[in-house]
């Protein structure tokens, strides 16, 4: 494999993103001397992957393109047992059919992220493919024995689980187990010598490294990131307290591409630096030209155009971009029919007849750009409302308008209430 040549862990280190880590200077070294395996693994408790996921992508990733095997790995077995690490309670358990329709759908997202067509590259694991022919007689031979209740007990998200009203079952107490036999086996199979994950993530790491140490008697590494938060102290990852999914379906282009443009200009160094495959020096650049001119947002847009391109392509990005400076910039004549498209599922929408748009008055109350009649007129007497960027008047008539690619009327009242029609035949 080609390799780039520099110091990856101290890039990783200047962009803040080793929170705990084995050996730091022997990881280094492992990683400067030639290709190893890394691995990132997620359960598929739904069919998208979130924010929260990306960063341990991004870090494949970067191994990745620094000549590293990249190995990502969907927890089949581990997800119909559940992680106790950061939860308060048991999480509901899947089904197969379940599973396979979410590590499916999962794989596509990492296949936009990592290069998955080149085995030696990357690849998808799926951990049921080597816990479900184990028997529990030979699980708690060959991986219990080698580990104490007492280094479980000690571990923090257990702890928690432990005090907490709902407890932990045995069920959920055995997942470090599980995931430490996972590490053992990708160990043994795809040469992976680094597990990475959320410092919430820490104690199962280290499980998989202690347990390669006894069974192999080798050296095996780990390092955790900081969790994601912003500078008030809440969770990245949400937006009005949804999650923002990578599956367009269940968050769109456009909707992924505002979650990084409202970032806060407090957090947007810290998410260039975790997020986006740009240097140190590059973004560090970024952000010295953003301070000049805050209120123009470059750092954002930034961190949203890498971030919509690693995700969704570059075609959804720039398309993104257009449905974004349709509804921001005054004049949307330009804009493509793709920009549009994006915007039906995006601002209030409605298809119309043509000969509807004969009584202005009635489509703007339609529409709810106005709460009636005389509230129409005495807006656009105001020459508050605007079609495809010109003015309204009360002289003028939508039907009289014409439609941008020859079947979309962008209706705004105001600078911030937007109402998309299309004209159907």
């Amino acid at each position: 494999m080609d390799r780039v040549d520099h110091d990856l862990i101290a890039d990783l280190e200047a962009r803040g993103l080793i929170h705990d880590s084995t050996d730091r200077e022997h990881l280094r070294t492992q990683v400067a001397e030639g290709s190893v395996g890394i691995y990132y693994g997620c359960d598929p408790t739904a069919d998208s992957l979130h924010v929260g996921n990306l960063i341990g992508l991004v870090m494949l990733r970067r191994f990745q393109d620094a000549g590293h095997k990249a190995v990502a790995l969907a927890g089949g077995a581990t997800g119909m047992i559940g992680d106790p690490s950061g939860k308060s309670e048991e999480r509901n358990l899947l089904d197969d059919d379940s599973l396979n329709h979410n590590v499916a759908r999962i794989k596509e997202q990492l296949g936009r992220v990592v290069d998955l067509t080149d085995p030696e590259r990357g690849v998808l694991v799926d951990n049921r493919d080597w816990t479900q022919p184990i028997t529990i007689l030979e699980f708690l031979r060959d991986v219990g024995k080698h580990v104490t209740v007492n280094q479980m007990l000690a571990r923090e998200s257990v702890k928690v689980r432990i005090k907490s009203e709902h407890g932990i079952s045995f069920t959920e107490f055995s997942y470090m187990l599980l995931q430490a036999n996972d590490y053992l086996h990708l160990f043994d199979t795809e040469g992976c010598v680094i597990q990475i994950g959320g410092s919430d993530q820490w104690g199962n790491i280290l499980g998989g490294v202690d347990l390669i140490r006894r069974k192999r008697q080798a050296v095996a590494h780990g390092f955790s990131w900081p969790l994601l938060t912003a500078s008030d102290g809440s969770k990245l990852g949400k937006t009005s307290g949804a999650r923002v999914w990578l599956d367009p379906a269940k968050t769109s282009a456009y909707a992924f591409r505002q979650y990084w443009m409202q970032m806060a200009d407090d957090d947007v160094r810290q998410q260039l630096l975790t997020f986006s495959l740009r240097s140190v020096a590059e973004i560090e650049q970024v952000v010295t030209d953003h301070a000049e001119a805050p209120h123009q947002r470059l750092a954002q847009r930034v961190l949203a155009d890498d971030m919509v391109t690693l995700v969704h392509g570059t075609g959804a990005a720039a398309a993104a971009n257009e449905a974004a400076d349709v509804l921001f910039a005054s004049d949307p004549t330009g804009a493509s029919a793709e920009a549009f498209e994006m915007l039906s599922g995006e601002i209030p929408f409605t298809q119309m007849h043509a000969r509807e748009l004969d009584d202005t008055i009635n489509v703007l109350v339609a529409t709810d750009l106005a709460n009636s009649n005389g509230d129409a007129r005495r807006t656009m007497d105001q020459n508050a409302y605007s079609v495809n960027g010109a003015k309204l008047t009360a002289k003028d008539q939508l039907s009289d308008q014409k439609p941008l690619h020859d079947r979309y009327l962008l209706l705004r009242r105001g600078k911030k209430r937007h109402h998309l029609v299309e004209i159907i035949s």
